[in-house]
C-alpha cells in the first residue's frame, strides 16, 4: 500500500483571505487535518482561520487535535510531540495524507518542525506549503517597509539579553511576542540614542487588530513590534 504524505500548511496570520491558493486546494482534498491545541478546551486559532473553507467540502474529512501545551518542561514536551507524531504516522501508514496547519509559515518558529523531523526520520514524504508570515502581515497592515536596498533585517523570537547585544548591528528588528516583555524591550530601545521608528501590532489581520506607534502595553500573546532605525 502506498504511504500517505505529511503536508505542513501555513494558514497566515489570521485573515482567511490570506490563505494561498495551493494551501486552499490541499485543504479541500486531504483526508486528515492535524490542528494542535494548547489546552483541551481551547479551540485552535489555525483551525478557525480555515474552517469556513472546510465547511464547503462535500466529502468527509477528519480533524486530529493533539495536545501541544504551552509549557517549558522540555522532557514533557518531547512526549507530547512523540504522541502527536505517532497519531499522524498511524494515518500515513493507512495511505492517508495529513495536513498539519499552523499560523504564519511552517518554517518560522512553528511546531510543525517537531513533526517534520520525527516523521521524515521514519521515511515518510513531507511537503511544506508556505504561508504569509505574521511579521510581513504586520508590516503590511502598518504600511511600513521592513527593508530597503542593503538594510539588514533581524527576526527575534523573544526579548532577552541577546537582543540587547545585537541592536546596534541591524537596521530593522521584528520582535515577536512582545507583550510578554514589553517593558524590557522599551527600556532597551530607549537606551539606544539612534533615531528610530517603533510600531506595534496586536492580532494582525484579525477583527480586533490594533496598530500603535510605540510599544503595546496590553498583555496579548499575538503581538509584534517593528523597530526601524533611521540613517
Amino acid at each position: 500500500m502506498k504511504k500517505g504524505k505529511l503536508i505542513g500548511i501555513g494558514v497566515g496570520p489570521g485573515d482567511a483571505e490570506l490563505l494561498t491558493i495551493k494551501a486552499l486546494n490541499t485543504l479541500k482534498k486531504v483526508d486528515f487535518i492535524c490542528s494542535p491545541i494548547s489546552a483541551s478546551k481551547k479551540p485552535s486559532l489555525a483551525l478557525s482561520i480555515v474552517q469556513k473553507y472546510l465547511d464547503e467540502r462535500d466529502d468527509k474529512y477528519q480533524i486530529l487535535e493533539p495536545l501541544f501545551p504551552m509549557i517549558e518542561d522540555e522532557e514533557a514536551l518531547q512526549e507530547y510531540w512523540n504522541d502527536a507524531a505517532a497519531l499522524i504516522i498511524e494515518k500515513l501508514d493507512q495511505g492517508h495524507d495529513v495536513a498539519f496547519i499552523t499560523l504564519g509559515d511552517p518554517t518560522i518558529y512553528s511546531t510543525f518542525s517537531y513533526m517534520q523531523r520525527r516523521i521524515a526520520a521514519k521515511g515518510f514524504q513531507v511537503e511544506i506549503i508556505p504561508g504569509v508570515t505574521s511579521f510581513t502581515g504586520c508590516a503590511a497592515t502598518a504600511g511600513v517597509s521592513l527593508g530597503e536596498k542593503d538594510e539588514i533585517i533581524v527576526i527575534v523570537p523573544k526579548v532577552d539579553d541577546r537582543l540587547e547585544r545585537i541592536l546596534k548591528y541591524a537596521d530593522t528588528f521584528v520582535v515577536m511576542k512582545t507583550s510578554r516583555h514589553s517593558e524590557m524591550l522599551e527600556q532597551m530601545v530607549n537606551q539606544d540614542p539612534r533615531n528610530k521608528e517603533v510600531i506595534s501590532v496586536k492580532n494582525c489581520s484579525m477583527e480586533d487588530e490594533k496598530v500603535v506607534k510605540g510599544f503595546l502595553k496590553e498583555k496579548k500573546y499575538l503581538s509584534t513590534t517593528i523597530l526601524k532605525y533611521k540613517k
